[in-house]
């Protein structure tokens, strides 16, 4: 492919559980798209680098950009991990590309789901993010990684299950049927200590889909998780500031999933996300080329 008069474009979207690159061009846009490991730069700096620059080298052959001299490539990439301005810094320093631009996976987030749109964007996957975004100006409260954070994520619900069926195999509540297939899928009680010890974020994060399932069957305690992770995300809009009618998307693989806990004036003005992290991080890449060349 002839890229001599256009700039070569690469994104990144880095997770807990996995991560993804786009490559393209700024005039033709996202070519090709590929996944890779975990993305999150504060569980394993070196595999998140190693996963994230091995899933932009696949996108760029799959959009048939391969042969581009990476000095000559400007690249995005939105991570998890990456809180602070020394942490970006480390990661931007980790790239080999020749312009390069890092924030954390809540800026990308919020700009894949909204665009240049205001609005409010609650993402949960394997994490949390809660946000307001105002002329492209984002404020957010929590999303500070699991050990101290992410209510109501992936994570967070796996995590909880566990938490419930030990309190019940001790007796001090009584299981329900999520609870004791928690303990069984793990091989019993002594085998989901030995798996906590060790769990990761991305470990614990495909619990939530039996959360979920089993609180649409009305399982008392996956209620309960439910009803307690929507109290968190109505405390963190509100704390940003939502007023009833404003706009608000639910964005993640679990993030949809809160709406019916959610009171009704705030979902009043559900809007479906516009993209995803990974076009967000696409957008931003492409609009640090456009300021590079003016």
């Amino acid at each position: 492919m002839n890229t001599r008069n256009d700039t070569v474009i690469v994104a990144a979207d880095g997770g807990g559980t996995g991560c993804r690159a786009a490559a393209g061009t700024l005039s033709q846009g996202v070519l090709g798209e590929a996944r890779g490991g975990p993305g999150n730069v504060h569980s394993d700096f070196d595999a998140a680098i190693a996963n994230l620059t091995g899933a932009i080298a696949a996108a760029l052959a799959k959009a048939g950009l391969e042969e581009t001299p990476l000095d000559r490539i400007t690249a995005h990439l939105g991570v998890a991990g990456a809180h602070s301005e020394v942490e970006m810094a480390q990661v931007v320093a980790g790239l080999p590309y020749g312009r390069v631009s890092v924030t954390g996976d809540r800026a990308t987030s919020v700009r894949g789901v909204l665009g240049e749109a205001d609005g409010y964007v609650v993402a949960l996957g394997t994490g949390t993010i809660v946000a307001r975004q105002h002329a492209l100006e984002m404020r957010t409260v929590g999303g500070w990684g699991f050990d101290l954070s992410d209510q109501a994520s992936g994570a967070w619900l796996g995590h909880r299950l566990l938490r419930e069926a030990v309190l019940a195999e001790d007796g001090l509540q009584a299981h329900t049927d999520l609870t004791r297939r928690a303990l069984e899928d793990k091989g019993g009680l002594i085998a989901t200590v030995h798996f906590s010890a060790t769990a990761t974020p991305g470990d614990y994060a495909p619990l939530a889909r039996p959360v979920i399932e089993a609180a649409k069957d009305g399982d008392e305690i996956a209620q309960g998780l439910m009803r307690e992770g929507a109290a968190y995300i109505e405390t963190g809009l509100t704390t940003l500031g939502f007023q009833p009618g404003d706009r608000l998307a639910l964005a993640g693989g679990v993030g949809p999933h809160y709406a019916a806990y959610l009171p009704a004036h705030m979902t009043r003005n559900l809007v479906q996300p516009k993209g995803t992290a990974l076009d967000g991080a696409f957008a931003m890449a492409c609009a640090a080329a456009r300021d590079a060349a003016r």
